[in-house]
């Protein structure tokens, strides 16, 4: 028991030191327009490098989607220095990690590396930028891949074409009407020279940040930063963002999807406001009291009590424009999806009807701020807080203050905002029943 009280009280000793230690950062532009964002913690051997591409799947034309999700496999293929396949085996021989991932707004690429390679982490990213190799080869290589991901990790999966089916009902206009994973139709009848022209377009230091986090010497990692990417030539060509605004739902959208599941499963996704808006926060917040833990509303009414799903959850898809707070119920044995439906309803009246106690607010703020510290701590943490508070809020100070923003909900916010955007005219209901119950 002592051992057990001891570890409890290092571990919130290092919460509140995360808590209450501001991280410092150094920002600042190369001539061609690449971001740079340094963050000095000397404490441990690692450095985190990450760079993001203000790009993801709403930047595509329509008739081409799936381009940012393709290009984040087809920048793994090698280029002009590098031989093809051989990125992953450079940094796995530099006991270095690497991955990348693509959303709707940006693409993210990055490392963890010991601090004596970060020189060779630098030169990988200024090869991607620089030097990638987009040949026949890699892209029809890329093409299966992709096309094979797609059917496992969306079309062959139990609920699998869930976010698929709800953007494209949620959004009419604009480009979040599609996923990442795009078409595999589009990826198909794409020419060499059309990718070509996308890396050109997008892949360039004026649509880059950079952000390089641990054991550095500012100094040092300044100039290393100029000797690889302040030769490479800004972008010539106009960078596309739509500026498309999606009109309000008026009417509930309502849907059954049929596929091959054992259990219905019940979706309500509500249209709410962009990332860093005010009421962002609150939603934040809404959506840990229903759903985040074993005490949350959702878990302990729905699944525990009633008895009525063997899952429920709810998140908010945060995006740079317009977003969806997605809630979600998978069915009991022998419970309808109406029946679960109206139980998870029964849930969000409450929300909407009363104020929470003070008691479960306080809890609220505690998970939040809990949640918020451990983002931010680690150097890969750190490193994507910071690229993203650039790219998509246009305030990497964010990193020492968004806290606050969450920390000034109040618990009339949290009820106001309920009432605002679970209502049933803005919102898409899908019902996900078994192939045989279709007519």
């Amino acid at each position: 028991m002592k051992g057990k009280i001891f570890f409890g009280f290092i571990l919130i000793t290092n919460l509140l030191l995360a808590q209450s230690r501001k991280i410092e950062f150094t920002e600042f532009d190369l001539e061609n327009g690449l971001h740079v964002i340094l963050h000095q913690d000397n404490s441990t051997p690692i450095v985190a490098i990450s760079v993001v591409y203000h790009v993801g799947s709403k930047n595509e034309d329509p008739e081409r989607t799936g381009f940012a999700y393709f290009f984040e496999h087809l920048m793994f293929e090698g280029s002009e220095y590098i031989g093809r396949g051989e990125f992953d085996k450079i940094m796995e021989n530099a006991g270095a990690t690497n991955n990348a991932s693509t959303s709707q707004d940006i693409t993210h690429y990055y490392e963890v590396l010991p601090s004596n390679q970060l020189e060779l982490g630098l030169w990988i990213e200024s090869e991607r930028l620089l030097h990638a190799k987009i040949d026949s080869v890699g892209v029809e290589t890329q093409r299966k891949v992709v096309k094979e991901e797609k059917k496992q990790r969306y079309e062959n999966q139990p609920y699998g074409t869930i976010l698929e089916e709800t953007f494209k009902r949620a959004f009419k206009v604009h480009p979040y009407t599609w996923l990442p994973i795009g078409s595999a139709q589009y990826i198909d009848e794409a020419r060499i020279d059309e990718f070509r022209e996308f890396y050109n377009t997008f892949y360039v230091p004026n649509n880059a940040t950079l952000v390089i986090t641990g054991d550095i010497d500012l100094d040092e990692t300044q100039e290393l930063v100029k000797k690889y990417f302040n030769d490479i030539p800004k972008g010539k060509r106009e960078i596309p963002r739509p500026t498309i605004v999606e009109p309000p739902l008026i009417a509930e959208v309502r849907d059954t999807v049929y596929d091959n599941i054992q259990l219905p499963l019940v979706l309500h996704a509500y249209r709410i406001p962009a990332i860093g808006t005010k009421d962002f926060y609150s939603l934040e917040m809404l959506t840990t009291l229903l759903s985040s833990g074993e005490s949350s509303r959702l878990q302990k009414s729905v699944v525990d009590k009633k008895q009525m799903a063997v899952n429920v959850g709810a998140f908010p898809f945060s995006l740079e424009h317009d977003g969806l707070f997605l809630i979600y119920g998978i069915s009991n044995t022998g419970i309808s999806a109406d029946e679960l439906e109206i139980s998870i309803q029964e849930e969000l009246d409450r929300v909407i009807k009363y104020k929470i106690t003070e008691t479960e607010f306080q809890k609220l703020r505690n998970q939040i701020e809990n949640d918020f510290v451990s983002s931010n701590s680690t150097m890969e943490g750190i490193s994507e807080s910071l690229a993203n508070y650039h790219v998509l809020y246009g305030r990497t100070d964010l990193i020492n203050s968004e806290l606050d923003s969450y920390m000034n909900v109040t618990i009339k916010d949290i009820q106001d905002v309920a009432k605002k955007y679970l209502k049933s005219n803005n919102r898409v209901v899908l019902h996900y029943l078994q192939k045989s119950e279709q007519n």
